[in-house]
Formats: C-alpha cells, structure tokens, sequence
C-alpha cells in the first residue's frame, strides 16, 4: 500500500461535511507510482546480479491494428522500468501448431520470465484460443490466464499465482481508496475468464461478501444497491445508472466502450459502463474513463514479470 502522502497525489475530489460528487481515482498516477517502484526492483536485481534484466515476450497472430497499440503501451512501459521486452508477430497463415511450437520455445528460453499471447489471435486458419493459452508456462503466464494459475487463484492460494491484471489493477485502486474489502458486500457486474471471474476470486478471498451479475441476473438495478464495492466489467456502454448506486460506494469501471460523438475529430469518444455523470452524484469514489483502471492493468502486467523474474532468481 502506497503512504498517505502518495495517496492525496492520485485521489483527486472534496470531503466536506457535505459530499456533492465522488472521489475520483486517477488509475494514471497510481500506475505512474507502482511503474517507478517496479523500476527500483528492476534497478536492485540488476545491480545484485551483474545487469540481469526482467525479460518478457509479446507473442501476436496477424496485425490487428487494436493489438498493434495495446502491444506498443505494453513494451513502452516495459522500457521505462528496464524489462528488457521482445515482440514476435506470426503471420495471420500461422497454424495452431506454429504458434504452440512459438509457445514452448519461448517456455524454454530462461532469459525470458514473462510471456504474453496477444488476444485475439488472427490467423485465417483455426486456433484454439484456450489450448494455446494454456499452453504458457505458468511460471511465465504473466497474464495469469491459464487453467493453472486461474485453479490457484479461485483456491485462495493468491501467493502462488500470477493474477490477472485488470483485476489486480482493480484491487490496487481500492485499497488506495483506504475503504477496507474485509466484511463489504462487492458486487461484481460480469463473468469473463479476463475480469470478472477472478475479481470474485480477488475479492472473496480478501473476505468480501462476493455477489457476481450477469446478463441472467433478473434484479441487477437492485443488486447494484447493495453494493459497497461495485466492479463492473460488461462491455455495455453506461448500462450502470448512477441512481442504482449506493450512496458513498467505491465504483470501479472497467469498461471500454465507444459512442458517437460529433464534436470529436475521430466521431466517437470512450465511455465506461457506468453512466458517469450520474454515478459520480452518488459513489464516494470513481474511477474515469479512460484513466482509471486501463493504466492499471499495464502495470499490473509489468508487477508479475518483475515478479517472475525475482521468481527465477530465488530457484537459481
């Protein structure tokens, strides 16, 4: 946990006798800290073990233009803390078996401690997403997205895993909001192997009441209102009313979502899931969109290769 004076850097908002909007919690500068902690972990192994570097490998299918930018985030955040970062791009003809074969190369490699595989895969010929993520060493699944380290992770054994990053991210901006997890009710609005699953993980077994949501959840506006931690990752645009919300509740969003918008160069504008303006009349805190939890889950990312690789040093 960051210290309090850390803390008023990233928390931006008023608490008066009287609260008239939430806090807002800046995912920028909470990863802009965790960054330049990682970048002195980076700096101490390097010094301790004669330039050793944290390694990690981007392994993409095709030439999405989406994956293009978010790799180019990845290595360019691995780059300032000194993870010494490598981007392979199979061609879109790759088959399964090329990029299996990619796989256990680099499950091989020791100078390699974390590997990613970029998703979707985009390749003209079939893949089977989850072979091919579970495929990935567990000891280098950065990610924390195969069957192995998700098994560990929904079994409380959190320090023998690696979590995933956007729910780490999640967790990380609410324990910088200094509201305790222990004995809330969070409710968790989706199900995916990426966020919502194992933010129920996350949250359970930090000892949260844990009710997750999905598209057969008959009463959502009034599950919403229990919530003291709501976390939302449904990929609907603003499907979050502010008026569902309990009043002071810490809201994390972590939607990504694009609108119409005519007064933007580009013709649309990003939005949450949550409805913004009017959840911000009701949480006690919030996180934007963008610039809350998108910064989080890279460094998150940059945390468990910085974490493998003191992994590795320590079984050397």
């Amino acid at each position: 946990m960051l210290s309090s004076v850390a803390r008023s850097l990233w928390v931006s908002g008023c608490h008066g006798s009287r609260r008239s909007m939430a806090t807002i919690i800046s995912g920028n500068k909470t990863s802009k800290l965790v960054r330049e902690k990682l970048k002195e972990e980076v700096e101490k192994m390097k010094s301790r073990f004669s330039g050793f570097r944290p390694g990690l490998l981007v392994l993409q299918v095709g030439d999405r233009d989406d994956s293009n930018l978010y790799i180019s985030t990845k290595l360019k955040a691995a780059a300032e803390i000194g993870i010494d970062a490598t981007h392979v791009r199979l061609p879109s003809t790759a088959t399964q078996d090329e990029v299996l074969q990619s796989i256990m190369s680099v499950n091989e490699n020791p100078s390699v401690h974390g590997l990613i595989v970029q998703l979707p895969l985009d390749s003209v010929n079939p893949i089977n997403t989850e072979l091919v993520t579970n495929a990935v060493s567990p000891e280098k699944d950065v990610d924390g997205l195969s069957c192995i380290n998700a098994g560990k992770l929904s079994r409380g054994d959190l320090s023998d895993c690696f979590i995933p990053c956007t729910p780490n991210g999640c967790m990380e901006l609410i324990r910088q909001t200094g509201v305790s997890v222990v004995g809330k009710h969070a409710v968790v609005i989706g199900r995916s192997k990426i966020v919502g699953a194992p933010m129920h993980d996350l949250l359970l077994w930090n000892h949260a009441t844990v009710t997750t949501c999905h598209s057969k959840t008959a009463d959502l506006p009034e599950q919403v209102g229990r919530a003291d931690i709501l976390v939302v990752g449904a990929g609907r645009a603003e499907m979050i009313r502010g008026e569902w919300v309990k009043e002071g509740a810490v809201v994390i969003d972590c939607g990504i979502n694009y609108v119409p918008d005519e007064t933007k160069v580009s013709g649309k504008r990003v939005v949450g899931d949550v409805h913004y303006a009017s959840a911000n009349q009701r949480a006690g805190f919030l996180t934007p969109v963008p610039g809350g939890v998108g910064p989080m889950t890279v460094a998150m990312l940059m945390e468990n290769t910085v974490q493998s690789a003191q992994r590795f040093l320590l079984n050397k």
